[in-house]
């Protein structure tokens, strides 16, 4: 990345339930995958108790690109997404 696409781009979590994992599970994993180049890390734990996963996973992208992600794993049935990004900074960019 150079100087101008790291000042754009933005740091969250995004959380994701996964209501019906066996059903759900391949595609949200398929988006992931397409959005592999703004997932920094991910975590996810079954919920036996209430019948669902949760995910967080970490992103550093422009929001457009967090947007379409979030926007495409919402659309999976099943799936529900919200996303927390980090305000701008600045010494957003500049590695301190």
């Amino acid at each position: 990345m150079d100087g101008t696409e790291m000042l754009a781009s933005r740091l969250g979590v995004v959380a994701v339930f996964v209501e019906n994992r066996l059903e759900a599970a391949p595609r949200v994993n398929q988006v992931l995958s397409d959005f592999g180049h703004i997932v920094v890390g991910r975590m996810g734990v079954p919920y036996r108790e209430r019948g669902l996963s949760v995910m967080a996973v970490i992103v550093d992208g422009t929001t457009d690109e967090i947007g379409a992600m979030t926007g495409r794993l919402g659309a999976v049935p099943g799936v529900s997404v919200k996303a927390a990004l980090r305000r701008k900074s600045a010494t957003d960019g500049d590695g301190q």
